[in-house]
């Protein structure tokens, strides 16, 4: 199989994931401002895992670039992957449903933390592919951000527990360090096509 083949049906599943999530959010019986008032908390989750879909499809992008091959082992880390992003749009829903209550917004933390795991187990399956020169093993370092989100995203679960909104902080934080541009995958790139 192609990278190219890999990355287009992961394409299209995360596109399918963003369009659950946006028909989750239902149309008000009413005309007024005020009909929309109750969809507040379900939008603005729904902002938050657009937020976090687009992130995963960005970095996705990115480290299938600086794969050189594609492994069985590869295409199973990928699938594990999608499936915890597949449950975005159901506990984005429950959680803004539920006006981010304590038990909505642990799960979104769960899934949150399930799909980080499943972001590294791929990102090091990728590694193992390449060997000891690996291209991706040099672009992501130290890898700060990607030890720092599961961190973040534990405390969450716990803080959701005795207080949501904490816990809803700590997801936005964790959103706002990745949207911060990381170039360290383009940047190795270039420099081994430049040599």
């Amino acid at each position: 199989m192609t990278k190219g083949r890999l990355e287009a049906f992961s394409d299209g599943v995360i596109a399918i994931i963003i369009t659950i999530m946006v028909l989750e959010m239902k149309v008000p019986h009413g005309n007024g401002l005020k009909d929309l008032a109750p969809l507040l908390p379900v939008f603005l989750s729904y902002i938050l895992s657009f937020l976090y879909v687009g992130i995963y499809w960005n970095n996705h992008h990115h480290m299938l670039h600086a794969a050189s091959t594609v492994t069985g082992a590869m295409l199973w880390a990928n699938l594990h992957l999608l499936f915890w992003l597949s449950l975005f749009p159901f506990a984005t829903g429950w959680m803004g449903q539920n006006q981010f209550t304590a038990v909505p917004t642990a799960l979104y933390g769960v899934v949150l933390l399930m799909a980080a795991i499943a972001y590294y187990v791929l990102q090091q399956t990728i590694i193992r592919a390449q060997g000891h020169e690996s291209i991706l093993k040099k672009a992501i370092g130290h890898d700060w951000k990607g030890k720092l989100s599961p961190l973040l995203y534990v405390f969450a679960i716990v803080a959701a527990l005795r207080f949501a909104w904490i816990a809803q902080g700590i997801f936005v934080v964790s959103a706002l360090i990745w949207l911060i541009p990381d170039r360290r995958i383009k940047n190795v790139l270039q420099h081994n096509h430049a040599s």
